[in-house]
């Protein structure tokens, strides 16, 4: 049974958790993993996190983050949530994106690229639409398709996807094909890379942002860019054998994954610990999908 609507106790997290880690990456002092869910550790001590717990109430898929009142403030709805220079992050992930986490990337131009979608709703869109127009909807792979066609046709802005994912958007306005690097548009170059699906894509601009989509990520749990192992649905092997030949190719400072936890660290660094990921990976063998087993 669904708790109560209200809960007199504070901030709670409601029975409908899916244990999907997004509100953690917002909030990891404030909400924590307790026997396979997220749970509210603490309530918030002051006005700022209690804005901090806001955000992460309204980026949760199931909305099972809830205030005492059981009832979210609008006016405290942070997103699209400024991360750098050009770059937000959507929030209001999507059930039928597996809560994954959606971005808007804003050019020199004033246009504005969609990598992954969030949870679609026309006033949604109309509020990512101040930022600029959408002219690109850039998807990682198949389990992030869900809104690419509508988001799409919203804005009249082209669709994206890797033939190998193309069965997951069969309408796509362009297909990216084969393994070869592709110009988006100045700057913004996809990567195919795949491994967790067959179709998998990384975007990198600028030389700056990599959206991962599912690829790697940032684990708290080890500190370091991970793959996840446990959730890598078409082949390691494979994901193994695109990191080897791609991460000579890229450059960047921030990692903005679909899933798992941002990370910003100079250049230099951020292209060792992409070595030493392919090095890693090339290790591993396949093993049963297992989300029990997984630790962001």
């Amino acid at each position: 049974m669904r708790e109560a609507l209200s809960h007199e106790n504070g901030w709670y997290v409601d029975d409908r958790c899916t244990n999907c880690d997004v509100a953690r990456q917002l909030a990891p002092d404030l909400i924590g993993e307790v026997n396979g869910r997220s749970e509210v550790l603490r309530q918030p001590r002051d006005e700022a996190e209690r804005r901090l717990l806001e955000m992460t109430a309204h980026a949760c898929h199931t909305r099972s983050i809830r205030p005492p009142s059981g009832a979210l403030d609008a006016a405290l709805d942070p997103f699209p949530l400024r991360l750098d220079d050009g770059v937000h992050f959507c929030g209001h992930n999507s059930q039928r994106t597996a809560a994954a986490n959606a971005y808007l990337l804003r050019r020199p131009d004033g246009t504005v690229l969609m990598v992954d979608t969030p949870r679609w709703s026309r006033s949604l869109a109309a509020r990512w639409q101040e930022l600029g127009t959408v002219t690109d909807i850039l998807l990682t792979h198949r389990d992030h398709a869900a809104h690419g066609r509508t988001y799409a046709d919203h804005y009249g802005a082209r669709l994206w996807i890797h033939e190998g994912d193309l069965d997951a958007a069969p309408d796509a306005d362009r297909v990216l094909r084969g393994l070869d690097p592709v110009e988006i548009v100045p700057g913004v170059v996809a990567h195919p890379l795949p491994g967790h699906t067959r179709g998998s894509v990384l975007y990198l601009a600028d030389e700056r942002h990599c959206f991962s989509g599912d690829s790697f990520y940032w684990s708290r749990t080890t500190g370091d860019i991970e793959v996840a192992e446990h959730v890598t649905w078409y082949s390691i092997e494979v994901l193994a054998a695109s990191l080897s030949r791609t991460v000579g190719r890229l450059r960047f400072e921030w990692l903005l994954p679909g899933h798992g936890d941002r990370r910003r660290l100079p250049a230099e660094e951020m292209a060792r610990r992409m070595k030493d990921l392919a090095e890693r990976t090339g290790r591993l063998r396949p093993t049963p999908v297992d989300f029990s087993a997984h630790r962001w």
